[in-house]
């Protein structure tokens, strides 16, 4: 008989609200119907397994509301660097750091809206409850990168690149470890990829572009050939390729893309070249490091 289980927290204010959305959608939650009403909206968010659970001796200090996650330190980046967005060091200190608990797990607390705090949990065994799996880590210490970046819509563009640079910094990269390649276009971008994994000197490539869809089909020609391109280049050198080149109907959604509203692709391109590079590593020793 029973179908499911909500939390509902009145925000108290429109801007509450609007800061509490913008921050669950910033770390991937599934977006739910919600509604919107003449008196009322609500924003709902799902997740693949809801409990309610009773807890009978000692706990450590929590939120009400507690999420597990499976990348505790990937969260914990994308939850400081959208409250270092909305308001600096000053946000950012309504996070809390990661500590370790008593029942083998790792946890951290925010507060998106002062006032609303939240806490997010992983087991310290990666295999708890799972089966066994490789799987690549965030950790871009160590590593090597080249990013093929087109000039063709810089405004674009430019916002993917920051974000890239900025998930391999965050990440442990060091700055003398990126290689940064600027082309003319997207249409140039599977070249300058294959040149530079030719050359044995990157772990990984991750490529970023933006392409309009014009009044012609020359979007779906150059879409399809930069695709196919960097996917060949992928298969024949085995240096993981990432791919950041939005296709977006308006410049609108390709803002939306690049940092303003759907999170950022270059971050994203960024953070999925670390765990491929990690992966692959793992994979030539024959398994889990």
């Amino acid at each position: 008989m029973i179908k499911g289980i909500s939390f509902l927290r009145p925000a108290g204010s429109r801007a509450a609200y609007d800061q509490l959305t913008s921050f669950f959608s910033a770390l991937g939650f599934a977006s739910g119907k919600g509604w919107n009403e003449k008196s009322s909206r609500g924003a709902s968010f799902l997740a693949p397994l809801g409990n309610l659970e009773f807890v009978d001796g000692q706990f450590p200090p929590t939120a009400d509301v507690l999420v597990e996650v499976t990348a505790l330190d990937a969260v914990h980046q994308a939850a400081a660097a959208w409250l270092r967005a909305q308001g600096g060091d000053e946000a950012v200190a309504r996070l809390k750091p990661i500590t370790e608990t008593e029942w083998k797990s790792r946890i951290f607390s925010v507060e998106p809206e002062p006032g609303f705090a939240f806490s997010f949990w992983a087991w310290t065994d990666p295999l708890h409850g799972k089966p066994l799996a490789v799987e690549g880590d965030l950790s871009a210490e160590g590593m090597k990168f080249g990013v093929i970046v087109a000039r063709w819509n810089a405004v674009i563009t430019e916002r993917l690149l920051e974000s890239a640079l900025d998930a391999l910094l965050r990440s442990g990269a060091r700055r003398e470890d990126i290689e940064v390649v600027r082309v003319p276009g997207a249409w140039e971008i599977p070249a300058a990829a294959r040149t530079l994994a030719n050359q044995g000197k990157v772990d990984a490539i991750v490529t970023l572009g933006c392409l309009l869809r014009g009044e012609t089909a020359h979007y779906e020609a150059i879409y399809n050939e930069v695709s196919r391109g960097i996917g060949q280049s992928q298969q024949e050198t085995g240096i993981p390729h990432t791919f950041g080149v939005l296709t977006c109907e308006s410049l609108e959604q390709a803002l939306n893309r690049a940092g303003l509203k759907a999170g950022n692709k270059g971050y994203e391109a960024a953070l999925a070249a670390i765990e491929m590079v990690s992966l692959t590593r793992k994979l030539g020793k024959g398994g889990p490091a």
